[in-house]
Formats: structure tokens, sequence, C-alpha cells
């Protein structure tokens, strides 16, 4: 057999060789040489050809209408590099110590910044979109458009939460611009991104619909749509768009281990976008109702543990004090089933329902508390900063097992915390962490391990499927549901 290889192998590699261009013209013209002429075809013979090709779609007419629509953006600014050396706010003030770090020159001038992206018109006067992480801490703005016609531009305003920004052209001309879709994004559409990467000019690539509603973790207010087309450094800002010219999304995002373009990209849906837009343009800025409470959605195991048919709607796990929520009379364990008749199918849902009202609007929950609906009416605050969140003290050194895989102790202040947890059960599985201050189990509020324990083995003599426990991790209050038994 390896004497076969290796006779075969070298016959193997002319015949591929054969299938190169240039060989093959390397051997026609040996036969030119040699006086060979191929032998005329038959009378009638006809070459091979397609009799109905199939029609391969051609995106030149969209992209010749909405091109001109599409810029590219120089963003400007300055950066002074602080000094972050341990120590140096304590060394004596003209010591030689302090000068020598004083007297860095990156510590002494700013240094000038550039970032590149994308963007587009959306009003004939000049208003256009783009990335908040685009101009973001830019002092000067240059878009430059298809024909390489280049104006300054001022920010008009940015809205972090959804990484959004609008910026305005004043010049005394009307400017091509494009609309967001009104029509619900398909998996499976085509999808067009146009827009500036890598400096290069205005690109275009196509590609699908990939998924739709995509969370990747950075706000409440995330709904992103998943493309395949091409994506890279420099079309953040730029938009996709269908094959009616309509906008169906803000590039954004790539999701790549080298940096460059694996085929899946994330642009901010038009329902989005179109909304964060109008307010900035109209307000500067993007004013969101306000409930005041931490919310989780409620699983299939929450559901089990509360006795409901289906999961669905949020459970409030903490209204935050002096909130909206709290006034109105919000307690914990409450689950949120609709907002002004909108029914609430989780968290996300509720956040963004909310969100889309304007603070000081009187919003009617609906609500299941201890099993029965009742109605609670919120008028909404504004949206606060963030908030920080406090570090959990460390439990100290006593601790007892209590099932479900859970060992607790106790902390400095005498809550009951947990101390360990077994990998194999099923408080693991449900995500209780080592730290976990448990403030009740199901009704009950916890203030000894007995009451844990008690709970456990109430659980299970009654066959409940799962029980919920209310926890602090940090400064939040989640609820977290833990099934009472390890599946076999």
């Amino acid at each position: 057999m390896n004497t076969q290889t290796v006779t075969h192998q070298p016959r193997y590699r002319r015949r591929m060789m054969l299938a190169g261009s240039g060989v093959a013209v390397a051997l026609a013209g040996a036969l030119v040489a040699t006086g060979f002429v191929p032998p005329p075809s038959p009378a009638g013979a006809q070459p091979v050809a397609i009799e109905e090709p199939v029609a391969l779609p051609s995106f030149a007419n969209v992209i010749d209408q909405v091109g001109p629509a599409v810029v590219a953006i120089q963003a400007r600014g300055e950066s002074r590099m602080t000094i972050d050396i341990p120590g140096f706010e304590d060394l004596p003030e003209g010591s030689p110590e302090e000068r020598f770090f004083r007297n860095i020159p990156e510590f002494q001038d700013p240094m000038p910044t550039t970032s590149l992206g994308s963007g587009f018109f959306v009003t004939a006067d000049g208003y256009l979109v783009t990335n908040n992480h685009v101009v973001d801490d830019a002092q000067t703005f240059e878009v430059v458009l298809e024909d390489g016609e280049q104006y300054q531009a001022r920010l008009i305003g940015t809205d972090p939460l959804t990484d959004l920004a609008v910026l305005k052209v004043d010049a005394d001309r009307e400017f091509p611009f494009v609309a967001f879709t009104e029509e619900d994004v398909r998996i499976g559409d085509w999808a067009l991104a146009v827009g500036n990467p890598f400096g290069l000019g205005g690109t275009v690539t196509a590609g699908i619909v990939s998924g739709s509603g995509r969370q990747l973790g950075n706000s409440a207010y995330d709904d992103f749509i998943q493309i395949d087309a091409a994506v890279n450094r420099g079309n953040s800002g730029g938009p996709t768009f269908n094959l009616a010219g309509e906008v169906i999304g803000v590039n954004t995002l790539i999701f790549s281990p080298s940096g460059g373009n694996v085929g899946i990209a994330f642009a901010i849906s038009a329902e989005v976008a179109s909304d964060v837009v109008a307010d900035l343009i109209d307000n500067g800025s993007v004013m969101r109702g306000w409930l005041g409470v931490r919310i989780q959605t409620v699983t299939p195991d929450m559901a089990a543990a509360l006795d409901f048919e289906e999961p669905g709607g949020a459970i409030v796990s903490d209204p935050i004090e002096g909130g909206p929520a709290e006034g109105a009379g919000l307690l914990v364990r409450d689950v949120i089933l609709a907002v002004n008749g909108d029914e609430i199918e989780s968290s996300t849902d509720l956040a963004r329902t909310i969100g889309a009202l304007d603070p000081g609007t009187e919003a009617v929950l609906r609500v299941i508390r201890d099993g029965e609906e009742i109605e609670v009416t919120v008028t909404l605050g504004q949206m606060p900063g963030e908030q920080m969140v406090a570090a959990q003290p460390a439990p100290d050194e006593e601790e007892e097992e209590v099932g479900l895989g859970l060992q607790i102790g106790s902390n400095d202040r005498g809550e009951v915390v947990i101390v360990g947890v077994n990998p194999d059960g099923t408080a693991a599985e449900a995500g209780l962490q080592r730290g976990d201050v448990i403030l009740g189990v199901d009704d009950a509020e916890v203030e000894r391990f007995e009451d844990v324990r008690d709970a456990v083995e109430t659980a299970r003599d009654a066959d409940r499927e799962a029980l919920l426990f209310q926890i602090r991790r940090g400064n939040a209050e989640v609820f977290v549901a833990v099934r009472t038994w390890v599946n076999d």
C-alpha cells in the first residue's frame, strides 16, 4: 500500500495542477506550437448553457438609493493620562520623586484621540444617528459624505444605556436621509450593513438576520438583532437595511475572538433605536419612567414554588427605599403581570414597558399578592443613576448543613448566610452562592439556621417541587427557586 501511495501521488498531483489556469494556458500554447488545432464542432452544436438561470439578488438598486444617507464620522478629542502610582499622592510636593513623575510628558500634555465610526441621516435638515461609544469623550465631529464632502457636526445628545447618539450637521442644504422600519424583522430576512470599516470609506456587506431579541447583559434595554453580514471596526453606528431600504438596526457590536469579523454582529433594533433617537432629537436626552424595584423573571422553578400554573411576569425582590413602588405599597413577592393592560412576560419586559413611559405618568399594575389578583397604581419617578453595590460581610466559622447542598452560618450582623455550596446539590444548580444572605424561604422570614432547615423538611414532606429563597447579594435582594430533590 505504501508503494501504491508513492506511485499514485505524483499522478494525482499532476491532475490537480492541470486545473490551474496557468498550466492550462501553458498547455494550450504548447498544443498550438505543435500545430494542433481543435476540430470544428458538428453543425448545429451549441455550447452548454442554462436555459433558466437562477436569478440571484442584486442589492445595487437599494444601495444606490440609501448609500448617500450613510456617512463616515471622525470624532476627535483629548485625553490626559492619570498618574496611577501607589503612594504618589503622599509624595511631598517638590520632592525629587514627585518632580520625576510629574515631569513625565504623558502626564503633562493632553493626548489627541480619534475615533472612527459610521452614521446615517434620519432627517433632511442634518440630524444623524451613530453610537455613543463613537462620540464618547470627543469634542469635535467631522462627517464625511459618500461623495467626499465634509461637514462639522455638533452633539445633540447621547444615551449610554442603548449606546446611541445623535449629531447635527448645520448646512444650507438638504441631506438624503433614511427611515427606521416599522415592520417586524424576521430571522432569515436579508440584511445589508453599510458603513466605514477600518476607515476605508463606504462599504456594503450582505447577509441575513441570524437572530433577534438578543440580550448581551449590558442593559435591561438591550434588544439586538444578530446578523451575519461582515461588520468590522469602523462599522459602529452605521445602519443595517432591509431590501426596502429601511433601517432595521444600528450596527454596534461584533463577537470575535480575534477582533475581526467572524460572521456574528449585533445591531440595535429599529424598535428601540427609533424611540431613543426621537427623544434625543426632541429633548437632547432620554427620560425614562422609574418604578423603583428590583425585579426578576418568574421562571418555571419559581412558578412551581409559588404554586403558579405557568411561569411569567416579574416578581418584586426588593422595593427600593423611598422609590415610587414603595410609596404605592408594592411588597416583596408581589408578581407584576401587566402594566396599563399590557401583559408582562419577564423582568426585561417590565423594565422596557416602564422605561417607555414618561416620569410622572400613572401606571396601573396588575399584581398577584398571596394568591389574589389586585391592582396597584404607581406614579412613576425619573430613573436615577446607577447605585454602588456594597461588599458583603464575610461569614464566621459557625456553620450547619441544612439540605439542598447548603451549608449556612452567620455573619457579624447575626444574619443567616451561605458559607458553602455543594456543587452537586440543587442549591448550586439554582445559582445560590457563598456569601448570599438568606432573608426568607417561601413565606417565612429567616432568623435562625433552624428556619431554613425546617422549611426544607416541610417542603419535602409535602412533596413540593421547589422552594423560593429570598436572598441578598451585595445590595440587591433577589429570589432564587431551588428544587427540593436532585434529579435521578
